[in-house]
């Protein structure tokens, strides 16, 4: 009988939960690829980025990335990354571009020898049941 009421109480709660709107979708992605990043999990990251991704206006595709990412991971013993607020724009069906600023810095331990503080311009596109990235053009900021 204990069970019963536990599986009713478990599906009511979920129930009267709203589903996450594509905003609240891309952002938790975003800060999910931000997590592994920081833990130095390469693989988990890229999983989120199209096989056709495109960066920097073409110049880097999903390889050159992953190696760009292993470079920066390889680098630097810790890895931080600070978002600041991300704008979610849906901008068709399955379709949303994210922008936000990200501080990202590392070093050999928790005090961070290097940083840059950078404007984040992404694409999104919804497939499968998950939210992947299609481009990002970053540019460093002063």
């Amino acid at each position: 009988m204990r069970v019963v009421i536990f599986v009713f109480l478990v599906v009511f709660v979920t129930a009267c939960n709203p589903p996450l709107t594509v905003s609240q979708q891309v952002i938790a992605v975003i800060r999910e690829m931000e997590t592994r990043l920081e833990n130095g999990e390469r693989r988990p990251f890229i999983k989120h980025v199209a096989e056709d991704f495109s960066g920097q206006n073409g110049q880097l595709n999903r390889q050159e990335l992953q190696r760009l990412v292993l470079f920066q991971l390889n680098r630097h013993q810790r890895l931080n990354v600070q978002l600041f607020p991300i704008t979610v724009t849906e901008t068709g069906e399955n379709k949303a571009s994210a922008r936000f600023k990200a501080l990202i810095t590392g070093g050999p331990g928790w005090i961070p020898d290097q940083g840059q503080l950078y404007d984040f311009k992404t694409r999104w596109h919804y497939e499968g049941g998950d939210w992947i990235l299609i481009s990002a053009d970053w540019e460093p900021l002063l």
